[in-house]
């Protein structure tokens, strides 16, 4: 065992996040699943959709096209265009449906990966100890305290809810989805950018080699088979003054 800081190889560190990663992406597929059939998503997709079947069988037209496709029709072609999809705003039903659900991707999405980021980065790691993941658990790997004592609850909390689950995970992927909708443009695509180069810096110039979450919560990722790790900084100072005792001791002699 080892009293400084024994960092956990990089390996080590990419298998146990592909392990969870795995785990991660089951649970929140089947906690979306559920939650979609709980708040009715299908009920308004199948809505909209019947909106859509309308105005396409009643004007002739398919509103699924590419700006290249639209840009192909004829005058004609496009004023009748242009119209159903005004008929398709003007149906209340039709953008309610919309509206609902784009309001219920944000609340599925959101939730679903809260669920499985609590599961697999707050409950399991604290019943297992040590901030211990499944992954982390097979590869040998463990979490501390930067000064080497044992992490607690709160330390947990920061690291996998407020550092993994908000800033590095919902914030690029409500950034993603604004993008994808066509709200945030160039900007979204720069703090996307951001983000990422902040995250590698961490990763690669650290004393640690931490991410970002592991900055937040103070906290390191070790190997547990090679690492002392002390339950309280009482232990710590304890056994600092313990060792200085045992060098003062030998200089002496």
């Amino acid at each position: 065992m080892a009293t400084d800081l024994q960092k956990a190889s990089i390996w080590k560190r990419i298998s146990a996040w592909l392990f969870d990663g795995i785990l991660f992406g089951i649970l929140a597929v089947a906690a979306g699943v559920m939650l979609s059939w709980a708040l009715g998503y299908d009920g308004y997709a199948q809505q909209l959709e019947q909106g859509y079947a309308k105005y396409e069988s009643e004007y002739g037209v398919t509103f699924e096209i590419s700006q290249a496709e639209f840009e192909a029709m004829t005058e004609a072609e496009r004023v009748n265009y242009n119209a159903a999809y005004e008929a398709l705003i003007a149906d209340t039903d039709a953008m309610y449906a919309y509206n609902m659900m784009m309001n219920l991707t944000l609340v599925v999405l959101s939730l679903a990966i809260l669920m499985a980021v609590a599961v697999i980065e707050w409950l399991i790691p604290m019943k297992l100890g040590n901030g211990q993941t499944p992954g982390k658990k097979i590869f040998g790997l463990c979490l501390m305290r930067t000064d080497g004592v044992m992490l607690n609850n709160m330390q947990l909390f920061t690291r996998s809810l407020l550092g993994k689950y908000t800033v590095e995970t919902m914030i690029p992927v409500l950034i993603i989805l604004m993008i994808y909708w066509g709200t945030m443009g160039v900007m979204g695509t720069l703090v996307l950018a951001v983000l990422l180069l902040t995250q590698l810096g961490c990763l690669l110039f650290t004393r640690t080699n931490s991410a970002i979450h592991d900055l937040m919560a103070g906290t390191v990722v070790v190997d547990y088979g090679s690492q002392t790790i002390f339950k309280t900084t009482e232990d710590l100072i304890a056994y600092q003054k313990k060792v200085a005792a045992d060098r003062a001791a030998r200089a002496i002699y």
